[in-house]
């Protein structure tokens, strides 16, 4: 069986405040985008996963796939499966990429061993690989809040525009991200601002994150300026950095404009 885990953005990112439990409750808006790895499940005498493309760093141990697996196989008794990670999605980039494909191992599993869990029971094994895993089960816009695992229905839409991603080759671990935040509630409930009209979100529409990074990283201030000179209807980065993404109301070919980064472009759905 072969999946293509795909990435998501963040639409706002708001740090709200720090949890007994170490983590922060923050806001946001997840959007799935089309940029994918390619994951396939295979039978196999030993668990294994082999990956390719991007060198995904750490120890075996913290492969999230195979995590992943070891979740469900504590519960189901799963023949041994061999996993090919075909790795695209940047690390460390905001996109959300080790998140989806430990999401869709669950997923794949699920369909290929006839497992029969549902989208809810899905959910909950996914919140225990990481705090934006389960968005990936449904796939479809929503507003998170708590840790990013808690969702609600959000209507917004983009489908039919094009969106033009950027990413600088800058690793940021969510430690040094939270360095320079101080947690604060956001002047308007981002779910209000996303109302308005998406030429207006570049005023009110805001990733925490952004301002103390683009300091330390003038690369990222720099791609989101170029996306604006280009016609971008919003530009902003995603997650805790480093990748910037435009919206753009018509195709746009930008690929000259950011050459030696890794970008990737596409319609939203």
């Amino acid at each position: 069986m072969v999946v293509f885990p795909n990435a998501k953005i963040n639409i706002g990112l708001n740090i709200i405040g720090k949890r007994p439990d170490g983590f922060h409750n923050i806001s946001s808006c997840f959007y799935p985008i089309g940029w994918t790895d390619a994951l396939e499940v295979v039978p196999a005498e030993e668990l294994v996963c082999h990956v390719a493309g991007i060198d995904v760093p750490g120890a075996e141990g913290d492969n999230l796939c195979l995590k992943a697996y070891r979740l469900l196989a504590k519960d189901y008794p799963l023949p041994t499966v061999a996993l090919h990670l075909l790795k695209a999605l940047p690390i460390g980039a905001g996109l959300g990429g080790g998140s989806a494909d430990a999401t869709f191992t669950l997923m794949a599993l699920n369909q290929q061993f006839d497992l029969k869990l549902s989208e809810a029971q899905l959910a909950d094994y996914a919140r225990q690989l990481g705090s934006d895993c389960a968005f990936f089960v449904k796939n479809e816009p929503v507003y998170c809040y708590q840790k990013g695992d808690q969702f609600e229905p959000i209507a917004l839409s983009l489908a039919g525009k094009w969106i033009v991603v950027v990413n600088p080759g800058i690793h940021i671990s969510t430690a040094e991200a939270y360095a320079g935040i101080i947690a604060k509630e956001p002047a308007q409930d981002l779910r209000q601002s996303l109302i308005a009209p998406i030429e207006e979100w570049r005023y009110n529409v805001v990733n925490d994150f952004e301002g103390p990074l683009s300091a330390k990283y003038p690369a990222i201030g720099q791609i989101k300026n170029r996306l604006y000179e280009s016609g971008a209807l919003y530009a902003s980065m995603t997650g805790s950095g480093s990748t910037v993404y435009g919206i753009f109301d018509q195709e746009t070919d930008l690929m000259n404009s950011f050459v030696g980064l890794k970008q990737w472009h596409g319609v939203l759905k």
